[in-house]
């Protein structure tokens, strides 16, 4: 791997991180690759039981893995993990799914650490409409007050999979900024997934970040994808808009099984795309030369060999989603 000044002295924030959390050699290459902190999936198809469970593994695996993690609700929590060398986790949602219908229950999360939620996971559900639903009526009323609520609660949005309608109304009724913790531009590389012009320029005027995603499908190259390529996405979204904007979106799958991405990417979690299944290799990689997390160091070298000034490569590695944090999260 390689030595990089500038990254070891930087907060380097992922995102976005959906691995195994019950592999060792996850949290092995997290700890070896050096990051200060990543967004964990805790949730995309579960209901409030499923990830109350959930959420009970994660304070086990905080104290069995004290040594390592951290879990982290604050700024400050953040910065002690840079400090004591471990891995500081924010608890993240990929979907809104967990709290039904009974919005009291972003409360009851929020007490228990979860600071991140994509309101959609692909398709619709009682907040909004996935980047998959055949149509896209925007919010809800019930989305409309889960926002407000959110927003009260310091609970950042996430848009990475929300349809386009949902996205642009969402972004307008926040009162916070926004992110996409992991998305690409879709004029960068045309996949539904990815974002349009019109989103990301509104997320940015609000004082958004976007995540630049290293999943292969949302780059030019797809599977055959290098650390090159996923350097080139977040070029592009520096030049669409601006260096304050752009932050770390890895979207790792590190250790997950075909089970796994059969649930995943199933409709509602339940009715297996078996077509959809087949376009991933098994198992699915990363972007040569990023595979796993103990290589994150490899994208502050490109960035630097690119041109980037110090100051703009901190940014890029976790300065923006540092900063944005420290405004939703009300620090």
């Amino acid at each position: 791997m390689t030595q990089n000044s500038i990254y070891d002295d930087s907060v380097v924030i992922d995102g976005l991180n959906v691995s195994n959390w019950d592999s060792q050699a996850v949290l092995d290459s997290l700890s070896k690759g050096r990051v200060t902190a990543i967004n964990a999936t805790s949730a995309v198809w579960e209901g409030y039981r499923e990830t109350m469970d959930n959420t009970s593994a994660w304070l086990r695996r905080f104290d069995e893995h004290s040594d390592v993690l951290a879990q982290a609700k604050t700024v400050g929590d953040i910065l002690k993990a840079k400090e004591d060398g471990r891995v500081g986790v924010v608890l993240g949602w990929q979907n809104a799914s967990p709290i039904e219908n009974d919005l009291d229950r972003l409360a009851l999360f929020h007490e228990l650490g979860v600071r991140v939620i994509q309101i959609t996971y692909n398709e619709r559900n009682l907040i909004g409409n996935g980047c998959w639903e055949r149509v896209d009526d925007g919010l809800t009323n019930f989305g409309l007050d889960a926002i407000r609520e959110m927003d009260r609660l310091g609970i950042l949005i996430d848009l990475s999979h929300v349809g386009d309608r949902t996205t642009l109304e969402a972004i307008e009724v926040s009162e916070n900024p926004v992110s996409c913790t992991h998305a690409n531009a879709r004029s960068f590389h045309d996949n539904p997934r990815n974002k349009t012009d019109d989103a990301l320029k509104l997320l940015a005027e609000k004082g958004g970040v976007v995540g630049a995603n290293a999943f292969p499908p949302f780059l030019r190259n797809e599977w055959e994808s290098t650390l090159s390529d996923y350097v080139d996405a977040i070029d592009d979204l520096v030049e669409r808009i601006g260096i304050e904007h752009v932050g770390i979106g890895t979207d790792y799958t590190q250790d997950q099984s075909r089970e796994f991405f059969k649930w995943l990417l199933s409709r509602q979690g339940t009715i297996p795309q078996e077509e959809w299944l087949a376009q991933f290799p098994d198992p699915v990689v990363h972007p040569t030369g990023m595979e796993t997390p103990d290589k994150l160091s490899n994208v502050a070298q490109e960035l630097q060999d690119r041109g980037y000034s110090d100051g703009d490569v901190a940014k890029v590695l976790g300065g923006n989603w540092l900063r944005l944090f420290g405004q939703v999260w009300g620090e």
